[in-house]
């Protein structure tokens, strides 16, 4: 059994997910990456507290097969944290219905099949941790372009919440980080050049705070995380 707190983490490749990587790594973690690219592992990570599993967020069996892995290995899992997600500026009406069910398969879908699979290990520490990278667009819908894709984070942010309630009484707390524009790939593209990447909030804040969540303990519960580089509505 590894001595250390185990985490799986998708979506670590790059941007959030890569310095959430890196800053639980820092924090003592041995830490699970889900990659559809074995090979793109960021950079600055520790071989002795790191593997890597084949995972494809479309692929209804991979957390399951994932999870399994890592407990055949490490006897543990102590935080789930569901980075991997998918942007879409599609008109809300206009859109298909496969790519409505390819966003919610990787933006709802997938998270939800990740907690579950690793359910039991986390209630087994009693103080188990599932972070869902929501959004800003999951609690408010800013344009006509950010619709459908706010749809599909406003359920994101509804999964953390009731993961928060299934794990209470388990010691499992869940909770949703809700950023808006982030200097990453993703972010430049929802940004569409309307704001630099200097001015937006920076991938290691998000990861700092994420860090900060799992760390508290059960009596601090933090249901959710709202960041933001403007002011923007109520946020």
């Amino acid at each position: 059994m590894t001595d250390c707190p185990v985490m799986l983490l998708s979506g670590g490749s790059r941007g959030i997910g890569a310095e959430i990587a890196r800053a639980a790594q820092a924090r003592g973690w041995h830490v699970s990456l889900g990659l559809r690219d074995l090979s793109a592992v960021p950079e600055g990570m520790v071989p002795e507290r790191l593997d890597t599993f084949a995972y494809d967020a479309t692929e209804r069996a991979a957390e399951a097969r994932w999870a399994e892995a890592v407990i055949a290995r490490h006897g543990r899992i102590d935080a789930i944290v569901a980075s991997a997600g998918l942007f879409t500026s599609s008109s809300i009406v206009e859109a298909s219905e496969g790519e409505v069910d390819t966003l919610l398969e990787v933006n709802l879908r997938a998270p939800r099949r990740l907690a579950m699979a690793g359910w039991e290990a986390l209630k087994a520490g009693g103080r188990g941790r599932v972070v869902i990278l929501g959004s800003l667009s999951g609690k408010r819908v800013a344009s006509a372009g950010s619709g459908l894709y706010s749809v599909s984070k406003f359920a994101a942010v509804g999964l953390a919440h009731a993961l928060r309630y299934e794990g209470w009484d388990h010691g499992i707390r869940a909770t949703a980080v809700c950023p808006g524009l982030v200097a990453t790939e993703m972010g430049e593209t929802a940004s569409a050049g309307s704001r630099p990447a200097e001015q937006m909030t920076q991938p290691e804040e998000v990861a700092h705070l994420v860090m900060e969540a799992i760390g508290l303990s059960n009596t601090a519960s933090v249901p959710e995380i709202h960041i933001n580089c403007r002011t923007d509505g109520i946020f």
